[in-house]
């Protein structure tokens, strides 16, 4: 794993709670997990084909402190040993951030220790380096996750160029659409790939918005709309309508990152990271897509891909290593982008 440039070994509690995983990770400045827990809230949302952020921010409450309690037991680690707390302070649902930053900063008051609130998709853009040694800047991420959709140059630890958006709806949000369509369940991405795998990806007919154009955005609306379109005919079996679903998402998101990473010649690899990340015909695609770019290729585990607690905990260790000094007061954030000075694109709205 990767070392930072760190002369200690630091330790730092990270939290997450954005959406509906609750997360607690310990992780080491030289790449070591030292414990971690991630409670999945699938079972409570399930029944609505979809999160309802009430529960999520209920079930985050309940949940949080056992679980801070068992981490630290099983890494033999007293809070008094920690050398930080970090908790995501958005962007996701506003409920559920809260209730992890505020469990955040009573334990950093508590333990007198500092307190970073992480934007939960750097945790994502730096969870790689958690993983893969020698991965240095800059490097270009394809961020793909059920609220986002985007083509990033990683510069450095808090320097993110955005390349590309989504101008409608992000990858991950379509997978979960298009399986409650298909009555497939939740969560609707893994469902989806499951169905796909036995079904013919070439029997529907279905578009591949913007590829061809040149456009480096992304755009998933039109898509969903063919997929309605293509259930309410009856002519095709569920199975082939998730496979043709999943072939088209992918061959979009491969296009894009051609137009990115031929816009960022300087990049050191392709990297992908987000709950989509763990799509693994997505991941193949995007593998050929850097080999013929020459590119080294980096998928973090599956277990990093999705939300949890040492990518932002490890989020910490890299800003801390980097001399960035934490907010005195970090708020929850429901929207909060990588790239602040990026121009607005023509219909992403608060995606962006």
């Amino acid at each position: 794993m990767a070392a930072l440039q760190q002369s200690t070994l630091k330790i730092v509690l990270g939290i997450e709670s954005s959406c509906d995983e609750t997360a607690v990770a310990l992780v080491r400045a030289d790449g070591q997990v030292l414990a971690e827990r991630i409670a999945s809230q699938d079972a409570e949302h399930r029944p609505f084909g979809g999160v309802v952020p009430e529960l999520a921010a209920r079930a985050h409450a309940e949940r949080l402190a056992p679980m801070l309690k068992a981490v630290l037991l099983e890494a033999g680690v007293a809070i008094a040993d920690v050398d930080a707390i970090a908790a995501t302070a958005g962007p996701g649902l506003v409920g559920g951030v809260m209730v992890g930053l505020v469990t955040g900063k009573a334990l950093a008051f508590a333990a007198d220790k500092p307190l970073y609130g992480i934007n939960h998709l750097e945790g994502h853009a730096l969870s790689p380096r958690l993983v893969a040694p020698g991965l240095g800047f800059p490097y270009l991420l394809l961020l793909v996750s059920g609220g986002h959709c985007q083509l990033i140059a990683v510069e450095g630890v808090g320097r993110y160029r955005r390349l590309a958006t989504t101008i409608d709806d992000a990858a991950g949000e379509a997978f979960d659409k298009v399986a409650k369509m298909l009555g497939l369940g939740f969560p609707g991405g893994p469902a989806v790939e499951r169905a796909a795998a036995l079904g013919n990806p070439k029997a529907v007919p279905l578009p591949r918005p913007l590829v061809g154009s040149g456009e480096p955005h992304f755009s998933f609306a039109g898509l969903k709309t063919a997929v309605l379109r293509a259930v309410q005919s009856g002519l095709h079996a569920p199975e082939d309508i998730a496979a043709s679903f999943q072939a088209a998402v992918t061959d979009c998101l491969a296009d894009r990152t051609r137009i990115a990473i031929h816009a960022m010649p300087e990049a050191t690899a392709l990297v992908v990271a987000g709950g989509v990340a763990a799509n693994s015909a997505v991941r193949m695609a995007l593998e050929a897509v850097a080999s013929a770019h020459a590119l080294p290729f980096i998928a973090p585990p599956l277990k990093l891909c999705t939300d949890n607690a040492a990518m932002i905990g490890w989020a910490a260790l890299e800003r801390m290593a980097a001399g960035l000094a934490p907010e005195s007061d970090p708020q929850a954030r429901p929207r909060w982008p990588l790239d602040p000075s990026a121009e607005p694109v023509r219909g992403a709205g608060v995606k962006a």
